[in-house]
């Protein structure tokens, strides 16, 4: 043995901000303005609410829960909790009451945190979860004014500033748990993914790198991606371990506020699903010249395919780089990342090239692996046209769920994702759709992301979504939902009009139904779940059904 074995911790890693950079600001939008506090303060409080946990009892391996938003606290608990050898599990504020009871209890969260606003959404929860043994509430009053019927709450300032801010970090395990994450149950009880300090720890590495996010030290990152899902896509620590000034929406997340505190704090580097992007162009477009968004460099983009026409207008009219990633709570969360230019050899290649390479989900980061698979588990080819389950396996990739065997999510290693996809001859990931999101239409299918994605780019159309329903016939057929921004007068003609020079004529959506919104999941994903069952409450069946029928 030549070399230190060093454990793979993240509190090495949350030090380093506040060591390097101790000057450099964390601002958080309150309902009084910008709440700033520097790196400094930062590891100064986490040492503070370290100590308080301990004092109230809490030990190595013990989970806390948190119910915040992307706030200065929040962070806070990111730092410390982990660093102390505790397990943060962060509780996604958009699940039901139902789903929150399963998961609180699941986990055994010993402590709970909780935002003042958000209190009326877990008092309810408070008798159905006896292994909470304190709530401590967050709140930006002074004098603790606030009121709840949670049992023995405390105030989150009151209660960290009784303590020392010397609390010295445990030597811990690296394969000790750190972080705990449940998927959002769009089948069946949500399922919890323990993440661990060295799954964490290269997930962090990995991230920072300049082929990845590329986040640095002289970034401003604003990650509107929320602190409740996936970690916030691993955001949080990267950002700490360089001690990047930071900028945390809270509650506020309009288009418009988001854009004040791009333009006022002259953000770099941002994150978040297509539907904030979405938005925030309408902002822009409906109010052009009011933002400086000159520092903005890169937004990263998941959740779902960001369509080519949103990544080149950001490109056009803003010349910001939207970064496509692929990931699952499963998979920590990063597991490809889309560059518009990744190789050596593409600086060749056009601006159309650039962007079809950006379209594809993108390379593995460094140390994972991808694979697609047919039914009997046989490698498929990567020739970027043939179709299988896709599979992944790495450092920072889930081997099994938290106290939830599920035999058939894992295979002889890999993590099976659920995704269908490609890999074509450069292996890049290439995801057709999720497995129960694909329409098999007369033996064949059609992928609903293709077409969402290029009824996008019909200008004057906000959102889509496309779903299968019965056929008599063909099994099942596609139809389209479409969202038109205001003010749009597009038409069905229109659309399959457009679609039809892309696409067969059995692959185009048999009806164009214009909508007012789209149900969202928890992670702001569309719920085809709930547009397939609205649409069956409805009594709506396809025209050649009913013709069927009659």
């Amino acid at each position: 043995m030549t070399m230190q074995r060093t454990p793979l911790l993240m509190s090495r890693l949350m030090e380093r901000g506040p060591l390097i950079n101790p000057r450099e600001e964390i601002v958080t939008r309150t309902e009084g303005g910008l709440h700033r506090q520097t790196y400094a303060d930062l590891g100064r409080r986490a040492r503070q609410l370290a100590a308080a946990l301990s004092s109230a009892g809490i030990r190595i391996g013990d989970r806390i829960g948190s119910f915040l938003w992307n706030n200065h606290r929040h962070l806070e608990l990111y730092y410390a909790i982990p660093s102390m050898g505790a397990v943060l599990h962060t509780l996604n504020i958009r699940l039901s009451a139902r789903d929150l009871e399963y998961i609180i209890n699941h986990a055994g969260d010993r402590v709970v945190f909780v935002d003042e606003d958000l209190l009326p959404l877990v008092e309810p929860l408070a008798a159905k979860c006896p292994t909470v043994e304190q709530w401590v509430v967050c709140s930006d009053k002074s004098d603790a004014g606030w009121k709840t019927t949670l049992p023995g709450a405390v105030d989150y300032e009151q209660w960290i500033a009784q303590q020392p801010a010397t609390f010295a970090w445990p030597e811990l395990d690296e394969n000790a748990p750190m972080g705990l994450c449940y998927t959002s149950g769009t089948t069946g009880n949500p399922k919890g993914v323990m993440y661990t300090h060295r799954s964490t720890y290269l997930h962090t590495m990995a991230q920072a790198m300049t082929d990845s996010i590329g986040l640095s030290a002289t970034d401003c990152v604003l990650p509107i991606v929320p602190m409740f899902h996936a970690m916030s896509w691993g955001l949080p620590f990267t950002a700490t371990m360089l001690g990047c000034p930071a900028v945390l929406p809270n509650r506020f997340m309009t288009p418009t506020a988001i854009l004040d505190l791009m333009a006022g704090e002259k953000v770099s580097v941002s994150a978040g699903v297509p539907t904030i992007w979405q938005g925030l162009r309408s902002a822009i477009e409906a109010e052009p010249g009011r933002w400086d968004l000159s520092a903005l460099a890169r937004v990263t983009c998941g959740g779902s395919a960001p369509p080519i026409s949103l990544m080149r207008w950001y490109w056009d009219q803003l010349q910001v780089e939207m970064i496509q990633g692929w990931g699952m709570t499963e998979t920590n969360p990063l597991g490809t990342i889309s560059r518009k230019v990744a190789k050596r050899s593409q600086l060749r290649h056009s601006i159309d090239e650039h962007f079809q390479n950006a379209a594809k989900a993108g390379l593995p980061l460094p140390g994972l692996e991808i694979e697609i698979v047919d039914e009997n588990w046989n490698p498929l080819p990567h020739d970027g046209e043939t179709v299988g389950e896709l599979l992944i396996r790495g450092p920072w990739i889930a081997s099994e769920y938290y106290n939830n065997p599920q035999p058939d999510k894992f295979h002889d290693g890999w993590l099976v994702t659920g995704d269908v996809a490609k890999i074509d001859a450069e292996h890049y990931l290439i995801i057709a759709d999720r497995s129960k999101d694909l329409i098999k239409s007369g033996g064949e299918w059609i992928s609903s992301v293709d077409i969402e994605n290029d009824i996008v780019s019909v200008a004057g159309v906000a959102q889509a979504a496309v779903v299968a329903q019965p056929h008599p016939k063909w099994d099942e057929r596609p139809v389209a939902l479409v969202v038109l921004a205001p003010g749009s007068k597009v038409t069905g003609e229109q659309i399959s009009g457009h679609l039809a020079r892309n696409f067969a004529k059995w692959q185009l959506p048999d009806e164009v139904l214009f909508v007012d919104s789209l149900p969202l999941t928890s992670t702001g994903k569309l719920d085809k779940k709930v547009i397939r069952a609205q649409l069956q409450e409805r009594g709506y069946r396809l025209p050649d059904l009913r013709a069927a029928a009659s």
